[in-house]
């Protein structure tokens, strides 16, 4: 008669299977995070909009993703053309900006090792307009099939969030549940608080970023300001990265622009990060800002841009349960929790 497997030995192989399987559907995984983001906002809107009105919370949902169209589609139509415009001003002037730092390099002698060491026009790879005409196209309809899945995975969930709620919890031990209901209900609550707060620093950065652009004189200071509020989600990288193209664009104007944008730039992200941050923190979900370094560069190494968009709130959530239920459960310290405001 064979012996029978020790279950710790199934144990260990399904773990490593279920390892192997997240691996390889990492993407789908980053996909579905992102449609619960999507959905904890969707779902809290509706809430408060319930809260303050006769609706039900299925008609408040209603009401909400109409009113998030329609305000998209206003601002398609009123903003659009001026932006679209703006942007292709934007990306054909970048070339020339690019140009005039070559140049000014190419005076100096730390400059020219620089530019030594960039690949030339012959080393760099040929342009193949059929392939990049083919390859944009493929990209868009991933991104549209993306963006439709996103959508629809946060619609169902936040239309009827118990419904998975439930199925999570007929998962666990019956004098386990209350305890991992906690921890969702914590999970969920972290995760809104954090979207609100990074939504109010977006919006900041955004109008902060504009107005300046346009009191210095810089062209396209609508598109610019955009830019650097939606790439403000990133965190640290964001802020240098919506403030390179601006950069570059004042560079056309005169370098005494340039010099102004960049000191712009400078002072919005100390108001952001010594300012802003702490009074929206107050409320939100404040992190440690090396592990948020860190978690950038590590879920961006394993997962590219997705593991960088969704690095923060990816980070929140693994610090909630590890501090709920390693720390907190299995250590039994019960004073790790956030600090509380007096």
């Amino acid at each position: 008669m064979p012996r029978a497997v020790p279950a710790t030995i199934v144990l260990t192989l399904l773990f490593i299977a279920l390892a192997l399987a997240a691996w390889h559907l990492s993407f789908v995984l980053l996909l579905t995070f992102g449609g619960v983001l999507l959905a904890v906002l969707f779902r809290h809107l509706a809430v408060a909009l319930s809260r303050n009105s006769p609706l039900s919370t299925g008609g408040a949902l209603a009401v909400v993703l109409v009113g998030l169209a329609a305000i998209l589609v206003l601002a398609v139509v009123l903003i659009g053309p001026q932006f679209m415009a703006q942007l292709e001003l934007l990306v054909r002037s970048l070339p020339a900006g690019i140009e005039r730092i070559e140049r000014a390099l190419e005076g100096r002698a730390w400059g020219r090792f620089l530019l030594e060491r960039v690949p030339s026009n012959d080393e760099r790879p040929a342009w193949n307009v059929f392939g990049t005409i083919t390859g944009t196209v493929s990209t868009i309809g991933g991104v549209i099939a993306n963006a439709v899945v996103l959508l629809t995975v946060a619609i169902f969930l936040a239309s009827d969030p118990d419904l998975y709620r439930r199925g999570i919890l007929h998962l666990v031990p019956f004098d386990k549940r209350a305890r991992v209901a906690e921890v969702l209900d914590t999970l969920g609550m972290s995760l809104w608080h954090w979207l609100l707060g990074q939504g109010l620093a977006m919006a900041a950065v955004a109008v902060m970023s504009g107005v300046g652009l346009w009191l210095i004189g810089v062209p396209m200071a609508l598109s610019l300001g955009l830019i650097a509020g939606l790439l403000d989600f990133i965190p640290y990288l964001g802020p240098w990265l919506g403030a390179a193209p601006a950069v570059l664009i004042a560079l056309g104007q005169g370098p005494t622009e340039a010099i102004y944008t960049a000191l712009l730039f400078l002072v919005i992200q100390q108001l952001e990060g010594n300012v802003l941050m702490p009074l929206i923190q107050k409320r939100a979900s404040a992190l440690p800002p090396a592990f948020t370094i860190v978690a950038v560069i590590a879920f961006g190494v394993l997962f590219g841009f997705m593991g960088v968009l969704l690095a923060t709130p990816l980070l929140l959530m693994l610090i909630v349960l590890v501090r709920m239920l390693y720390v907190e459960d299995v250590l039994g310290d019960h004073d790790a929790g956030p600090p509380k405001e007096d």
